[in-house]
């Protein structure tokens, strides 16, 4: 029986570069309030599936469906709007921009006045933009950077710069929120605080797909795991059948390319 809370489904997606095949029949599933992750060795495709699920590469084969509608077929923007937001494994902050204005950019995305509104700053203009700027400081008091919102982006600690991308991409009004990469230059420390705001993310009702290299926070976060090689599905699991799975241990958790990038 299918469960009723499924959010994201995807099956037997595949991608051609000419005569490379990048990704190749890839399926998985992700459920309200999980925290998913997808992990392999380096070129493993796994960069390849976010930008499938985001519109940036078109699929060649295979659907994807978010809350039940094939989506493989829109734009980035629209999927945004559906309900899906990313994060990059190099931030991508507007530094010279302060913390609060760095969060507006993602909430305006959902905007509904036009553009004689916004020239004349009608009271439509006005009340919406008020509400926008509202629900932002929201998003901020929510992921602890309230505190911050005047501060431009540049001058935060790492793992706060990584938590206001985050914030970014939950103000764009996003069910689904994909991670990649998230504890990319992180040290220990903030490798534990990373895995604390996730936590939080999915008490706060948040559901969450992760590109990780990091196995302490796969492991120790993960409801389930996905792994792939060479653009094949070849294991999942739960954290724990993962960890003692022969073929992934052989290709990924055991092997030279363990911290490698993809």
């Amino acid at each position: 029986m299918a469960r009723e809370d499924l959010l994201l489904e995807v099956n037997g997606i595949t991608k051609r570069f000419g005569g490379i095949v990048a990704v190749e029949n890839v399926s998985f599933k992700v459920h309200e309030g999980e925290v998913i992750s997808i992990i392999g060795p380096n070129g493993a495709g796994k960069t390849t599936v976010f930008n499938m699920l985001t519109g940036v590469y078109k699929v060649d084969e295979g659907t994807i469906r978010f809350k039940g509608e094939e989506i493989q077929s829109m734009n980035p923007r629209d999927i945004v709007k559906k309900g899906i937001s990313r994060t990059f494994q190099n931030i991508r902050l507007f530094s010279d921009m302060r913390v609060i204005e760095n969060v507006l950019v993602g909430a305006h995305i959902k905007t509904k006045y036009d553009f004689f509104s916004s020239i004349f700053r009608t009271k439509k203009f006005k009340d919406e933009e008020d509400e926008i700027t509202y629900n932002a400081l929201k998003v901020l008091q929510e992921v602890g950077l309230y505190d911050r919102r005047d501060d431009y982006a540049s001058n935060l600690p790492y793992g706060d710069q990584r938590k206001l991308e985050i914030a970014r991409a939950i103000a764009t009004g996003a069910k689904l929120i994909l991670l990649d990469e998230p504890a990319a230059g992180m040290n220990p420390q903030e490798s534990h605080e990373l895995m604390e705001f996730i936590r939080l993310l999915k008490k706060q009702g948040y559901t969450v797909l992760m590109i990780e290299h990091d196995m302490s926070v796969v492991m120790n976060i993960s409801d389930r795991i996905y792994v792939i090689d060479h653009g094949k599905p070849i294991a999942e699991g739960l954290p724990e059948e993962i960890a003692k799975n022969q073929k992934v241990i052989d290709v990924y958790l055991g092997g030279s390319n363990n911290a490698a990038k993809d």
